[in-house]
């Protein structure tokens, strides 16, 4: 492996952006608690998929690329905003319900959901796309062959395969789903907060 290379670097760095609290972990969370492991694991795997896809154009220059380009990411920018907001409007609206939240609706048919809601939240964020631009411009250098791309690639999408995932199994354990009933308006108003701020800082913040 060339010694330029330093896959520790950004191994620790992409563990920092995976671990760290932010609306994919929070839904991660709220999938979890709210339905179970399954659909919090689905979540997490749309979400470990968004990652790789993110990584893999970024290895490749196009999340440079896009950078580069203020069209593209203006897009972004609004419909990750928009489908932020949107979160927490559903959040909001939990939490203003007085059912009960159903904890028995963790289908078959509700696992796809949750995937393509984890791949959304991941792709739809151009902080994303700018956060793995910057890490393999960064720990990447210029004469890297392609074995060695694809090995950062792979390893930084099984590190985040691995904290999310750890995340959903977490909190999917009866005692915390215990806590979430107890609390669930609480719950719902964290979340609705959460998300509403992340999309509204999207929406408003400069990303050159």
């Amino acid at each position: 492996m060339s010694e330029s290379l330093n896959l520790v670097l950004i191994l620790g760095a992409a563990f920092i952006g995976v671990a760290s609290p932010g609306p994919g972990t929070l839904a991660i969370a709220g999938a979890s608690m709210r339905t179970g492991r399954r659909r919090g694991l689905a979540l997490a795997s749309g979400m470990t998929t968004g990652s790789f896809i993110l990584g893999t154009l970024a290895a490749l220059g196009l999340g440079a690329l896009l950078a580069a380009n203020q069209v593209f990411l203006e897009v972004f920018r609004y419909v990750g905003s928009g489908y932020l907001l949107f979160l927490a409007l559903r959040s909001l609206r939990s939490m203003l319900s007085s059912e009960t939240s159903d904890l028995s609706g963790s289908t078959l048919n509700s696992l796809r959901s949750a995937y393509f809601t984890g791949l959304g939240i991941h792709l739809t964020n151009p902080k994303a796309i700018l956060f793995f631009s910057a890490l393999y411009a960064i720990g990447i250098p210029a004469d890297v062959t392609a074995t060695e791309l694809a090995v950062v690639v792979i390893s930084v999408t099984l590190q985040t395969m691995f904290i999310l995932h750890s995340y959903a199994l977490l909190l999917s354990k009866p005692s915390v789903i215990k806590i979430y009933i107890g609390a669930r308006k609480w719950f719902e108003g964290i979340f609705a907060f959460t998300f509403g701020l992340a999309g509204l800082r999207i929406l408003l913040s400069k990303l050159n």
